[in-house]
This record gives C-alpha cells, structure tokens and sequence, in this order.
C-alpha cells in the first residue's frame, strides 16, 4: 500500500498539448510537447492507436510533472500523461473545465 506521505510525492499538474507528432522509432508512440504553464517540454506518449495528433492539439491532460526524465526508444520524456483503458480502448483523463495550465491536482 502507498501512504498519502507517498502519494503527496506525485506533482500532478493540468498541461496542454501543444504539438503531437509521431515517434520516429514506434509505431504506438507519439512525442508531444505539452505547456505546464510554467515550460514547455516534450513527453513521450503510447497512444497513437487511440488518438490522432488532431485529437491531440489543444486539449488539457493531467500530466505526472515531477518523474525523472526516461529515454523512450531514443527520445526524452520529461513526465508522463495520465489515461485509462480497459477493453473498449484508451482514454485521456482530462480536466472537465478551463483549469489554469499548471494548476495542481489534488
């Protein structure tokens, strides 16, 4: 089990995506950049079979802001995007109002 001391760890945060293009090196990955409303960086996401960088641009996402940084298949991921799937697909969990970019999720 994970205590809330734990829990408290985890900055999520309300970003936006900016840009989504498809990962050079994956087929099920694209390489977003998302403003958190204080920078601009770039994550890498596996959901391209889900959405297309259409769908993409523009909407609001709860991003995992305080991971360290990975290499994905030779790109830098700087936090990770929040989603759910089951057997009907994959979903973004996404922030139902205009929040502030960098708003914290509690």
């Amino acid at each position: 089990m994970a205590t809330y001391e734990d829990f408290k760890k985890i900055e999520l945060v309300v970003a936006q995506i900016k840009e989504a293009k498809e990962h050079p090196n994956a087929d099920r990955l694209y390489v977003l950049q998302v403003d958190t409303g204080k920078d601009v960086r770039q994550i890498v996401a596996g959901i391209r079979k889900a959405y297309t960088p259409e769908q993409l641009i523009g909407r609001r996402v709860i991003l995992v802001a305080n991971l360290d940084p990975a290499v994905i298949r030779g790109e830098v991921s700087n936090g990770m995007l929040l989603a759910a799937s089951d057997e009907n697909g994959l979903g973004l969990l996404m922030p139902d109002k205009e929040i502030a970019l960098g708003s914290m999720v509690k």
